[in-house]
């Protein structure tokens, strides 16, 4: 094994990254290397694990397994995504058509439940394009309350929520496809009420059968520990990538009091975090472990097959 951490403060620059010696069974190495792993990851926020033996989705869902910590079904979550399990705890990243770009945000973040640590899988590489984009949450705090400490205390102080209209059938054609039933766990109407009442949220049923919720306030920013805290939301993919024949981006987020954010402020945070972002090219055969906490990820668009797996961890 030979490994390359790099700690610079500056931006993500790339993933701290693990090359195999010997067999490069990645499950083994996952499960002896547990505290050099989380070293790696809590200075870079992601790792990589290049060159290992990954044959198939199954070896992947096993070495996850090896790794430890509880698996996080993404059956069970509130992600308006459509993905398709294709092992028990492993799962496509998304199913929205390759010219749809997918934002910067962490995981689930625009819901009260989400993982901590993400897992990606890379079993074919696009011909063109395809990356993901990986930016550090802390990092940007940092430049924001440098340059713009008004509006990242307005963050802190007043969260965010989140307002999307869910279908009544899956819509594999956008980014927030999933209907409300495998949404919310549920078979009827009057189960879904009860679950958004549940959680906080509020809700408006559309002549179409689909569903208009809103989430109730949640933390714009977090504390993630050692003195740092991260941009954890999703504002930025729903500010730039919510719109479909139901939703309208501009219109999905507001301040957790219910006032606006006005486009100057969404700007001055894409254009830092764009600055940030560092692009992972796939290898097919690539591992990423994601802290889901301190680093926000997306998609470029591609052409040709491409097929990233994911794996969650709660």
């Amino acid at each position: 094994m030979s490994n390359t951490v790099s700690t610079s403060s500056t931006s993500l620059s790339h993933p701290a990254t693990f090359l195999p010696s010997g067999s490069g069974d990645l499950g083994a190495f996952l499960s002896a290397n547990h505290e050099l792993i989380a070293e790696a990851l809590n200075a870079k926020g992601a790792v990589l694990f290049r060159d290992f033996n990954v044959p198939d989705p199954a070896y992947f869902d096993a070495a996850v397994e090896l790794y430890g910590g509880e698996n996080f079904a993404y059956a069970k979550s509130l992600s308006n995504a459509v993905r398709v399990n294709v092992t028990p705890r492993v799962f496509t990243a998304n199913e929205a058509p390759p010219t749809t770009e997918i934002f910067l945000h962490h995981e689930m973040a625009q819901t009260p439940i989400y993982p901590s640590k993400l897992f990606f899988f890379c079993e074919i590489a696009a011909e063109e394009g395809g990356a993901t984009p990986l930016c550090r949450s802390d990092l940007l705090v940092e430049r924001l309350e440098a340059d713009t400490p008004d509006l990242i205390a307005a963050f802190r102080e007043k969260g965010v929520r989140y307002t999307n209209v869910m279908p009544a059938a899956d819509d594999a054609g956008s980014g927030q496809g999933r209907s409300w039933k495998s949404t919310l766990s549920v078979d009827s109407k009057a189960d879904a009420e009860a679950r958004l009442e549940d959680l906080g949220y509020s809700w408006d049923w559309q002549a179409d059968g689909s569903l208009r919720v809103t989430t109730p306030r949640l933390d714009a920013v977090r504390d993630v520990g050692g003195g740092r805290s991260a941009f954890f939301n999703q504002l930025i993919a729903a500010y730039r990538g919510w719109s479909d024949s139901r939703n309208e981006a501009s219109r999905s987020i507001t301040y957790g009091d219910g006032s606006a954010i006005d486009n100057d402020s969404m700007m001055q945070v894409i254009a830092v975090a764009d600055e940030l972002t560092y692009d992972h090219a796939w290898q097919a055969g690539d591992v990423v472990l994601v802290d889901n906490y301190l680093v926000m990820h997306g998609r470029r668009p591609f052409a040709g097959k491409r097929r990233v797996l994911a794996s969650l961890l709660s």
